[in-house]
């Protein structure tokens, strides 16, 4: 269970150099903590989604919202609970393994349904998407046999059920009129043009 200091903000931006920079930026300026930033492709081309955790008390959300929404190259905002939505990291952990103690390292990583990716006389590499809390477990369980490298993705997460933060969806006359007046042509073909 996320902990009430971090918040899920998605964020679908057009696909052009600098976009990160400008929002990364943002917080800085702005003085919030970035817990984890998570950039990928969507399903619409020239569309990007940005999943960032923020830590901080619950005003900082609409805060974040609103700085979000002022920059031109943010098509839409929205913050995720984690009752409403999927929420997942992905690791790759290097574990020292020596071949008698190969059996209980499985055994450990079973458990919480993770693989084994990579296989050496002496290490195994584990991939599990899960959780934070399920990644942290299994960070702890595997600790005693020693970490040796490890990398997490930071959160990505997904509403549940047929709502979607698409850009496929129409957007409200006062959005329209908005994005008018700053520059984008939310009518034209994707990415969307900002002047």
């Amino acid at each position: 269970m996320t902990s009430s200091t971090t918040h899920t903000v998605t964020a679908l931006v057009e696909d052009r150099p600098g976009v990160l920079n400008r929002v990364a930026s943002l917080f800085r300026r702005r003085g919030f903590n970035i817990e984890s930033l998570a950039v990928g492709s969507t399903e619409e081309a020239g569309i990007s989604r940005m999943t960032i955790v923020v830590d901080g008390p619950p005003s900082i959300v609409d805060q974040v919202e609103k700085q979000l929404d002022k920059l031109i190259d943010v098509v839409t905002v929205e913050t995720l609970s984690e009752s409403e939505s999927v929420m997942r990291e992905l690791a790759l952990i290097k574990v020292s393994c020596r071949p008698e103690q190969r059996g209980e390292v499985l055994d450990v990583v079973g458990i919480f349904r993770g693989s084994v990716v990579d296989i050496s006389p002496i290490t195994v590499i584990v991939q599990l998407t899960a959780a934070k809390e399920t990644l942290d477990a299994l960070i702890e369980n595997l600790r005693p046999y020693g970490i040796r490298e490890m990398v997490r993705t930071g959160r990505i997460a997904l509403a549940r059920g047929p709502r979607t933060t698409g850009v496929h969806q129409q957007e409200s006359e006062e959005q329209r009129r908005f994005h008018q007046e700053i520059g984008r042509m939310p009518e034209g073909a994707l990415p969307f043009d900002s002047k």
